[in-house]
């Protein structure tokens, strides 16, 4: 039996859980400004630390480690491994 995988927010996610970016909430600015970062569809991240209700998200993409305030974090939908 296959289980639904499961999808949720980068600010959602717990600390050490890893996931695919599968797609953005928000316009053109905050996309461009996420595929900057090399934050695109398909990018595997790791959730190092959040804080548990405001705060930023420290995440680990292709062997470097970013801060993205709670607002930007909670635009990006990842499906979790």
């Amino acid at each position: 039996m296959k289980h639904k995988e499961e999808q949720t927010t980068l600010a959602d996610a717990r600390d050490g859980q890893t996931g695919i970016i599968i797609s953005f909430l928000g316009g053109c600015m905050s996309t461009k400004r996420l595929a900057d970062m090399g934050l695109t569809p398909g990018t595997e991240v790791k959730i190092i630390r959040r804080t548990l209700f405001s705060g930023p998200v420290q995440i680990e993409v292709c062997g470097s480690r970013l801060v993205l305030g709670r607002g930007l974090a909670s635009k990006i939908i990842i499906r979790l491994k």
